[in-house]
């Protein structure tokens, strides 16, 4: 009876989280555009036979000797390609298409996702920045490399929300967070798209939560959580255009999302009202019978169709088993058609055909390396997080005396990228060593050790070198370096601590009793809590990229602030993760009698908190107003308060907004980030940072993944971190 009082607002589909709602209703004419691309495709399918629309449907990789493959695209057989790379290839493909009897375009895809030819900094480094315009120009960079070759579509972005460091994969994507995790998929995908790809959300959906951190496990969401925290992003995808989504490999509560009808087509298609491509992950199709949901690839071919994947990536299910479907009356002509309809207006609102309406498809001008460099740099400068500077160690002055600077990574010449086409010759990149010489060579000295045998710290060459150059020095700058071949897909991790014998060199160094400033290179979180203790400064640099390490010497000599926060909690132990700001309230929280939240070896609380990150200077936070005491469950009301730079000199900060329900039918996160600028202070200037949080931003869905607004009091914290002391308070109300 409690439920027929409370005022609950329910909305028809669930809710729009900020700036990423579905498109507006197409302008008349597009529409007109839209309606001719209709005419088309319907006359295109009437002309083609089984064999042909089913080639639609069939997404092989590369395979030489590739002629096979050429002779199938002649016949209609292969309708899309991935990972043709060389510009030769790409072109014996597409005559291969011109010469076959319908002249229907390829699609063609590569994992186009932070470079082509130069390397940006990994995603994760992108979230970092907390400025998606940054992550669009990277987008668009990376894509207008890509497409001059004839490339179409990028396997990009990845937009998985996760909260566990094991999982690899962390690397491509946003962190743990879904409204961050929602600013950079629509950035994302805006940047690619406007560099002349189309777009392709991955992987829809639940695939960054794995049990046990495994990449490619099950994953078992509530739908209620489903909704909160794993579909917005690619809400807010769909709501910037993204033409295709891929599926992910994994089950969702016991069942393959490859073979889930209701996520593919009652949630993506319905729901979030997705009409693009839907393709499946690599192999994945197959690899339903490895799921135990099919015992032939026929029957993974036909569940898999049923449940809405339209293209088989590498798969050959469809090609092989589809046709003996149809004929058998196990799959409807109905079904196949849609899937072939829906590939073939991807097609065309993409401009591949040459009688496009509203004009074929013009590829942007080509962009010179030096501004794709440039790009690169700017988002490396502002990916850097200053987790602990004591004593304010950071940055190199002539006062930091004689510097030491311990090793390989310094000199290495790998930007450490886990994705780029192969192959493919990458341009020269400054290694630290030279970069920091360069700079802070001229006024003080320099001293220089490997210290390891390679830049992930496998093994020692020199350690008594490293500990004699250190002794000589009066401030050491180590760099070590997650082992690069632990990032991305398939690289799950128990451990998360630094690679090889890294740690032993840190103990080393840190005997000597000299200051250490540590510069960590990962592509994920990791557990440094006993490296904290022993160093002075310690800056999370990700994988930087092709400008990375000048970049990095630019932060480190004090040429340019420290501005990146932290877009993933880094925990004090492996044993702390999953791990979350935003976690449930529990019955018990946690303080020091035992029988309360916590661990009995560990503090609960994490090493180094989601959004946090230093500065050279510091900033104060005062003067919080809130415009309005109370709003209904359609208003709105702003939030302002004042950020003043009080240190010596200029910086960027991120104000950042959270929001907690005190009471609910539910449990309620602790906190939600709902609001997020990153503004630049000159000394001593001050800034009023305004923000518009609406009612409908704070709802959250039942067990029907229903959006439910309900009136109540809320807290509301600003500040630099999910720490944020700085507090007020509004009130929903009912209508």
């Amino acid at each position: 009876m409690r439920l027929l009082r409370i005022f609950l607002f329910l909305l028809p589909s669930f809710a729009s989280f900020p700036a990423h709602s579905t498109p507006s209703p197409t302008p008349p004419p597009a529409r007109a555009v839209e309606a001719d691309i209709e005419a088309k495709v319907s006359a295109l399918i009437a002309r083609m036979t089984l064999a042909e629309k089913i080639g639609q449907l069939n997404f092989p990789s590369l395979a030489f000797p590739y002629e096979s493959q050429l002779e199938a695209v002649k016949q209609g057989r292969i309708g899309n390609m991935l990972n043709v790379v060389n510009p030769g290839h790409l072109r014996s493909f597409e005559a291969a298409a011109r010469g076959s009897r319908l002249k229907i375009p390829l699609l063609f895809a590569i994992d186009a996702v932070h470079a082509f030819r130069v390397t940006f900094p990994v995603p994760i480094a992108w979230a970092a920045t907390w400025r998606p315009d940054l992550a669009e120009l990277a987008a668009e960079m990376v894509a207008r490399e890509t497409a001059q070759d004839g490339i179409n579509l990028t396997f990009a972005p990845m937009i998985d929300v996760s909260r566990d460091p094991r999982w690899g994969r962390v690397i491509e994507g946003a962190g743990e967070d879904p409204f961050l995790a929602s600013a950079f998929a629509a950035a994302r995908v805006r940047g690619y798209r406007k560099g002349g790809l189309a777009t392709a959300a991955k992987h829809f959906v639940g695939y960054g939560a794995p049990e046990g951190g495994r990449d490619y496990n099950g994953a078992q969401i509530s739908i209620a959580e489903l909704f909160d925290r794993y579909i917005p992003p690619f809400e807010a995808a769909i709501g910037a255009g993204t033409e295709t989504v891929m599926a992910s490999f994994n089950t969702v509560n016991g069942v393959p999302v490859t073979a889930n009808r209701w996520l593919l087509t009652d949630v993506l298609r319905e729901r979030l009202g997705f009409g693009g491509i839907v393709m499946s992950d690599f192999f994945a199709v197959p690899e339903l019978m490895n799921h135990g949901v099919a015992a032939d690839l026929g029957q993974a071919s036909r569940k898999a169709l049923h449940a809405g994947i339209d293209l088989d990536m590498a798969g050959e299910a469809y090609r092989r088993h589809l046709g003996t479907e149809v004929a058998a009356g196990r799959v409807s002509m109905d079904e196949i058609d849609a899937a072939v309809r829906r590939v073939l207006t991807v097609k065309y609102r993409m401009g591949l055909f040459e009688d496009t309406p509203g004009g074929a498809r013009k590829i942007p001008s080509a962009v010179t390396d030096a501004r794709v460099r440039a790009a690169a740099r700017a988002v490396a400068r502002e990916s850097f997080v200053l987790v602990k500077n004591s004593g304010a160690t950071l940055p190199i002055t002539p006062q930091s005396g004689t510097v030491a600077l311990i090793g390989a990574a310094a000199t290495s010449i790998s930007d450490h990228s886990w994705y780029g086409p192969a192959r493919l010759e990458k341009p020269k990149t400054e290694t630290l060593e030279q970069a920091l010489r360069r700079r802070i060579g001229a006024t003080q000295t320099l001293l220089f050790a490997a210290g390891f045998a390679d830049a992930c710290g496998h093994a020692f060459k020199d350690k008594a070198e490293a500990i004699a150059t250190a002794r000589a020095a009066d401030l050491v700058v180590l760099i070590l370096s997650e082992d690069c071949a632990v990032s991305g897909e398939g690289a799950s991790r128990t451990d998360l601590g630094l690679s090889g014998v890294q740690e032993e060199m840190l103990d080393a160094l840190a005997e000597t009793g000299k200051p250490i400033a540590l510069v960590v290179e990962t592509g994920r979180p990791l557990a440094l809590t006993s490296a904290h203790e022993k160093v002075a400064a310690l800056m999370i640099a990700w994988h930087p990229g092709t400008e990375g390490r000048t970049a990095l010497a630019e932060v480190l000599a004090g040429e340019i602030a420290p501005s990146g926060k932290l877009p993933m909690t880094f925990p004090r132990s492996v044993g702390q993760v999953p791990i979350s700001y935003s976690d449930l309230p529990t019955s018990r929280p946690a303080t020091a009698d035992r029988y309360t939240t916590g661990y009995v070896d560990e503090k609960p609380t994490p090493l180094y908190p989601f959004g946090h990150g230093l500065s050279y200077t510091t900033f104060s936070y005062s003067g919080l107003e809130i415009s309005a005491p109370r709003m209904t469950r359609d208003g709105a009301i702003e939030v302002r308060v004042e950020v003043e730079n009080t240190g010596p000199r200029a910086g960027q900060e991120v104000a950042q907004l959270y929001t907690r329900q005190l009471v609910a039918e539910r449990s309620r996160p602790l906190r939600e980030l709902k609001g997020f600028q990153k503004i630049a202070l000159a000394p001593g200037q001050r800034k009023t940072v305004r923000f518009t949080l609406k009612a409908s931003e704070l709802a959250y869905h039942d067990d029907a993944g229903r959006p439910v607004v309900e009136p109540g009091r809320f807290r509301v914290f600003v500040g630099s971190s999910s720490t944020a002391e700085l507090a007020g308070s509004f009130e929903i109300v009912a209508d």
